[in-house]
């Protein structure tokens, strides 16, 4: 079979291996494809697999030998699943190889608003602080020992209950909302969002995008919150308004907020939360471990697999055969 990766850089920049698809078919690959260029380059595959490239009905009606489409990620809305289906052409997801690592980045995230790691480092090497301090010691903020804080977890779904496990061994409280499950510990105290929002030390969001919950954090949500409590996202950009949070951030109704994830990506150069007080960003990598995209990429080349041999794994918009 004639397979196309068509935006294989971010997944294995280099220092994994393809050698396992190679096994299955004739590849070709490609580290970025333009929109306007996936049809020359898909033309007469057979399977296809992207990661954030988007895929149109148009580019699925176009693409004639088209038998299969594997995501090389969880979130699969890049790709029109409806028109796939209309084909009965397989859309194949991975949804659980990042689990750890994102629940790792959520702490990394906290830790670092807590120690100011970071800034305290710079201020001994950089700038030589330490070297003329009249005592032995010094801090520039607060800090803020986890023990006994409040965790509000939006989302109790496998990251969510991750992260709610690190809480937990650092001595936080934990409580969660999730309108579709039931608390899987007694450990951890299940509210109303109103509530959450209202008595949680920091909040992290665990949460799928949907059309009900858009800009779930807004600005009547962000005036529920502490002055002193902490926002993070880790999960989907769009679940922020980013415009409430950088009003919040700026006002101090809020300590301050981490994120992993912005409703545009990339985002624009004049984003408003480049220049929020305390709010610091990282490019979407809390599932960029090697080990996490190392399981990514077995499972994408699992699924492929399956496909081959007739049978499906992951599927994404409701085929349950070939």
């Amino acid at each position: 079979m004639r397979i196309v990766v068509l935006d294989g850089s971010t997944l294995n920049p280099g220092d994994l291996s393809w050698n396992h698809l190679e096994q299955l078919g004739e590849v070709k690959f490609y580290n970025r494809t333009a929109p306007e260029e996936i049809c020359e380059r898909a033309d007469g595959a057979e399977a296809i697999l992207v990661n954030k490239l988007g895929i149109s009905a148009k580019t699925i009606e176009a693409l004639q030998d088209l038998r299969y489409i594997g995501v090389t990620a969880t979130g699969f809305n890049m790709v029109d699943i409806d028109a796939a289906a209309r084909r009965r052409i397989p859309v194949c997801n991975v949804p659980t190889y990042g689990t750890r690592s994102v629940a790792q980045m959520v702490f990394a995230h906290i830790l670092e608003f807590t120690q100011n790691v970071g800034h305290h480092d710079r201020t001994v090497r950089d700038e030589g602080r330490w070297a003329v301090c009249p005592d032995f010691c010094y801090w520039d903020y607060p800090m803020i020992e986890l023990d006994g804080l409040t965790m509000g977890i939006v989302g109790l779904g496998r990251i969510g209950m991750t992260t709610a496990r690190l809480a937990l061994a650092f001595g936080m409280q934990v409580s969660a909302y999730d309108p579709y499950a039931q608390s899987a510990s007694e450990e951890i105290r299940m509210v109303n969002l109103n509530q959450l929002f209202e008595q949680s030390d920091i909040i992290s969001l665990h949460c799928p995008l949907t059309p009900d919950n858009e800009k779930l954090v807004n600005t009547e949500r962000l005036s529920l919150m502490k002055s002193t409590a902490f926002l993070v996202n880790t999960s989907r950009g769009p679940l922020v308004d980013s415009e409430a949070l950088a009003a919040a951030l700026n006002s101090g109704q809020i300590a301050g907020a981490g994120l992993d994830v912005l409703e545009q990506e990339p985002p624009p150069k004049q984003h408003p939360l480049y220049t929020a007080n305390n709010c610091r960003i990282t490019p979407h990598i809390s599932w960029a471990t090697r080990s996490a995209r190392e399981r990514l990429l077995q499972t994408a080349v699992s699924n492929f697999a399956a496909f081959q041999q007739g049978q499906l794994q992951n599927v994404v918009n409701g085929i349950d055969s070939v």
